[in-house]
Formats: C-alpha cells, sequence, structure tokens
C-alpha cells in the first residue's frame, strides 16, 4: 500500500487560508471552516460556493466533517506551535484570527483592517487588494478615519490643531494652513523632546525638593536633640543646685537649732543640780526646826548660814536662734549659679543665630537724599544735605531709611549693625512694600519690626511700643530672622544678651534689612555712622 504524505496546505480553508477549525462540506464538495463560510453566506443573497461558484437554492444545512476534522488537529495544533508566541502586551492583534490571534505584521489603510502574515496573503496576492495601501501595524483603525467624511486623517490643521482628511480640507478647514502628519509630527517630535527634558527638570527639582525636606527634617530631629539634651544638662545643673541649695539650708538650720538645744540641755541639768542641792538643804533645816536642844541646834544653824554656790539665774536665758537671711543667702547663690547658667546659654544661642550669617550691602538707590553710603555699602551717616538725586521709585523720601540690596523669604538671617558712639538710630527688617513715600507707624502692622533707641531710651517700635531695659552701653546689635516662624529677635552683640524678640509674625512678601542713622546733632553729636559688621563667633 503507497503511503500518501500529507500537507498543511491539504488542510487549509480558502476564505480565511488557515488549517481547518471544524470544517463543514457544501454539497460541492468543497471545504470550508464553520466560521468563515457561515460569514460568506451571512452577507450574500445567494448561497454558493467561493471555490466553484455553484449556487444553491437554499442556505445547506452544514455538518462537522469529523473525519477532516481529526486529520487536520495534527497539522492546526503544529501551526498553532509554529507560530507562537501569540500577541505581546503593546503589539497589534490580527482582526481576521478567529481562535489564537497572532501579531499583526500590516494594517491597511483602505480595509481599516490589521493582518498577520498569514492572512495578509490576498493583499500580496489579488490585484485588487496590492492597491491598497498597507502600513506598519496600527492600533484603533477606526480612531484614524474621519467621522463626517468618512476618510483616512493624514493631514494636519495648524490652526485648530487637529487632525484632518483631504476632504476637510476642501470645506470646513479650507482657509487654515494645512500640513501633512508627518510633517507635524516631526516639529511636535522636536517640541516633545523639549517637554521632556522640562518635565525631568521639574522632577528632578521635586526629587531636590524631597530631599531638601528630608535633610530639613534631619536637622530638625538633631536641633531638637541638642536642645533636649541642652535642657537636660542645664536642667539637671540647676536641679542639682537646688538640692545643694535645700541640703546647705537644712544643715545651718539644723546645726543653730542643735546649738541652741545643747545650751537648754546644759542649763537645764544645772538647774536641776541646783534644786537637788537645795532640796537637801530643805530636809536639813526641817530636821534642825524640830530639835530641843539648844546646843546642836546653835551648831548646827551656823553650818545652815554659810551660802550655797549658786548662779544667779537672773541674767541666764537661752535665746532661739535667728533664721533671717538664712534662705535670702542660699538663694543668692542659686541666683549665681543661675546667672552662670544663662550667661552660658545666652552665649550658644547667640552662637547659634550667628550661624546664620549673611553678607548684605546697602542700596543707594533706597537710601534717603540725606544719607551718604560707603563705597562698599557696608557703612551708612545723615551727611545733613538733601542731595539732588534721580527719582526712583524704590527710594525713601521723607524719613532717613535705607534698605539693603539683598531681600530675603523663607530662610533664616542674621546680621550685625556696630552702633557705638551714635545717640539715636533705628534698625531691622521691613517688608518689600512698605510706604517709601509719606508717614506711617513703622509698626510690625505697615511693614516693619524696628529696634529704636533715642531719648526714651531702647524701645520695639510697636502698637503701643515696647520699651526695653538697658544696663549698658550698646556697641553692637545683631539682628535674627526665621521666615518661616514668624520670629524677629534682637541682640545685645557685646553683653551676649536677648534683647527682644517679636514672636508669631507672619510674612507673605521677601524681608529686606533696614537701617537709619538718626539725624545728627540729635541730643549730641551723632554724626557717627551705622557699620554692618561681619560676624565674629569667637567674641
Amino acid at each position: 500500500m503507497a503511503s500518501t504524505s500529507w500537507s498543511e496546505g491539504d488542510f487549509s480553508c480558502s476564505i480565511c487560508l488557515d488549517v481547518f477549525s471544524s470544517p463543514v462540506t457544501t454539497p460541492c464538495g468543497h471545504n470550508f471552516c464553520r466560521t468563515c463560510i457561515t460569514k460568506f453566506w451571512d452577507d450574500k443573497v445567494k448561497y454558493k460556493c467561493p471555490v466553484c461558484n455553484k449556487t444553491f437554492d437554499m442556505r445547506p444545512d452544514l455538518q462537522v466533517n469529523t473525519l477532516l476534522s481529526e486529520l487536520a488537529a495534527p497539522f492546526r495544533k503544529s501551526v498553532q506551535v509554529k507560530e507562537q508566541p501569540c500577541v505581546e502586551p503593546g503589539e497589534v492583534p490580527c482582526d481576521v484570527c478567529t481562535g489564537t490571534q497572532l501579531k499583526a505584521v500590516k494594517s491597511c489603510l483602505v480595509c481599516f483592517i490589521s493582518y498577520c502574515q498569514t492572512h495578509l496573503e490576498p493583499h500580496q496576492r489579488v490585484p485588487r487588494l496590492k492597491k491598497h495601501r498597507l502600513v506598519e501595524p496600527m492600533d484603533c483603525l477606526e480612531d484614524r478615519v474621519c467621522k463626517k467624511h468618512d476618510r483616512l486623517l493624514e493631514l494636519f490643521c495648524k490652526t485648530e490643531q487637529v487632525s484632518v482628511c483631504q476632504f476637510c480640507t476642501e470645506t470646513d478647514h479650507k482657509s487654515h494652513p494645512i500640513v501633512p502628519l508627518k510633517e507635524e509630527y516631526e516639529v511636535k517630535m522636536a517640541q516633545l523632546g523639549k517637554i521632556e527634558a522640562e518635565v525631568q527638570q521639574m522632577i528632578q527639582e521635586r526629587q531636590n525638593n524631597i530631599q531638601k525636606i528630608k535633610d530639613t527634617v534631619k536637622r530638625s530631629k538633631a536641633d531638637a536633640d541638642r536642645e533636649i539634651a541642652d535642657g537636660v544638662q542645664v536642667l539637671t545643673t540647676l536641679m542639682r543646685c537646688i538640692e545643694k541649695c535645700q541640703d546647705d539650708l537644712n544643715r545651718m538650720v539644723k546645726k543653730r537649732l542643735k546649738s541652741t538645744e545643747k545650751q537648754a540641755e546644759d542649763l537645764i541639768k544645772e538647774l536641776e543640780q541646783e534644786i537637788k542641792d537645795l532640796t537637801n538643804r530643805s530636809s536639813e533645816v526641817k530636821q534642825l526646826s524640830h530639835t530641843k536642844d539648844h546646843l546642836h541646834f546653835l551648831q548646827t544653824f551656823r553650818s545652815l548660814k554659810i551660802p550655797q554656790h549658786t548662779r544667779d539665774w537672773t541674767t541666764v536665758e537661752v535665746r532661739p536662734p535667728s533664721y533671717v537671711g538664712t534662705l535670702r543667702r542660699s538663694l543668692d547663690q542659686l541666683e549665681e549659679t543661675l546667672n552662670m547658667e544663662m550667661k552660658k546659654l545666652r552665649d550658644a544661642e547667640l552662637k547659634r543665630v550667628q550661624q546664620y550669617e549673611v553678607d548684605v550691602t546697602l542700596d543707594p538707590d533706597t537710601a534717603q537724599p540725606r544719607l551718604i553710603l560707603s563705597k562698599d555699602g557696608k557703612q551708612v551717616y545723615d551727611g545733613g544735605v538733601v542731595k539732588n538725586l534721580p527719582d526712583n521709585p524704590k527710594r525713601f523720601t521723607r524719613f532717613i531709611y535705607v534698605l539693603t540690596r539683598q531681600s530675603f523669604s523663607s530662610v533664616r538671617f542674621y546680621f550685625e549693625v556696630q552702633v557705638k558712639d551714635k545717640s539715636g538710630w533705628w534698625l531691622g527688617v521691613a517688608r518689600e512694600s512698605i510706604n517709601r513715600i509719606g508717614e506711617t507707624m513703622w509698626t510690625p502692622e505697615t511693614g516693619y519690626w524696628i529696634l529704636q533707641y533715642g531719648k526714651d531710651g531702647l524701645v520695639f517700635r510697636d502698637n503701643p511700643s515696647v520699651c526695653l531695659p538697658l544696663s549698658a552701653e550698646l556697641q553692637k546689635v545683631g539682628v535674627f530672622v526665621d521666615y518661616d516662624q514668624g520670629l524677629v529677635s534682637f541682640y545685645d552683640v557685646e553683653a551676649r544678651v536677648h534683647l527682644y524678640s517679636a514672636t508669631g509674625c507672619t510674612f507673605s512678601e521677601p524681608l529686606y534689612p533696614i537701617l537709619c542713622p538718626s539725624r545728627f546733632n540729635y541730643e549730641g553729636i551723632n554724626s557717627a555712622p551705622l557699620i554692618i559688621s561681619p560676624v565674629n563667633q569667637t567674641d
């Protein structure tokens, strides 16, 4: 018996060109996939064979050809194995495959269908289909068709920034500049590179912000740990000092009490002994009073008259100890220790804020015309003569203020100003939008955080103003601002003393250091300059 060699082509459907799936046989003897012949006849009025064109009066009732199905099964399985892998995520599937969908290799812009290599064959063989425009596989082909004209969207309207078909350019977009999609694609692709760079920069900026926030939290934790450690150390020292003060007070009071008790005890013993002696003599007197022997009485009476050795108790007294001043002296020692610790704290606080030193210079464009600035922008004094200067919206016109060139927001900053040999001055910080022309109250409400020195002493300008104690003449003043915490603090740098803090401030715009040397000859010579000085942390 001769052997028969079957090939895949012997078991291929002439409609889908794939290995038979549920093959059926028409009355004319030709075989097709049941799904393929069913779909083919669904669109027809007359039923005919796709191969021989034989027509049938009625739609044939088709049954699966079991023998052919069994013979085709191994080939179908081998084809599925051979054509694996199937469509991967992101790839375009074949729109014709009825079983396992295979990867599309081309999309037809006429049929609006994507084909795998097998189902693409008619477009490579049939002359009419060869004219169809094939492109690389595209997904969602229906979105590439003009909904109004049912034509391919191949052009781009630059006016309305939309894709259009050829008919659109002759109607709704007739007067608009139109370019091919590829040309606009290249333009947008170039822009995309810029956008990508901007996006990456934004990502980097946000990553930097995250790192800054993390660094801030880390620094805040370190600051908190240091503050707690410093506080524990100081308070532990104070508690030990208080305990020692209490022990010393107790010991001193008890020592005085014990001395008094010892004196009283000794006197009581002496008195008791004298009472005992006197009691014995009283007994002798009573016995003698009953004797009838004249001679014995007279001889004994002579001995009774000899005076006993006793103290004159009228001058003896036990005085209670005096504790006046004992507690005060103990508290004086405690106060001395507390002052030493406070001095250490003030010194530590000043050194801490000095770490935020900024380099600032005075801005001549803001200086009132009477003011004279040094070339380096570090000194200012009142020249006494109003100079003729060009108009500048930044300039103070009435009051002799000057701002620095530098402004600050969302940061901590610190600067120092030498005020030595001056009988009057103003300094602090001010917000950018302050009134530089007319008169104002110079308070936080109007944008000024100012420390003033003059005939009224040292004053923080507020509503009402705050008068500050001053134990010695100021030489140099330090100004510290924590923008985020709403804090403005002033320090006596030489004495390492905190002068005043404005808390709970609301800052919504940049802050500028502001100086006013005050008018000269104000209660004496006041011509010395205000000098912005570098921080010397070794003071």
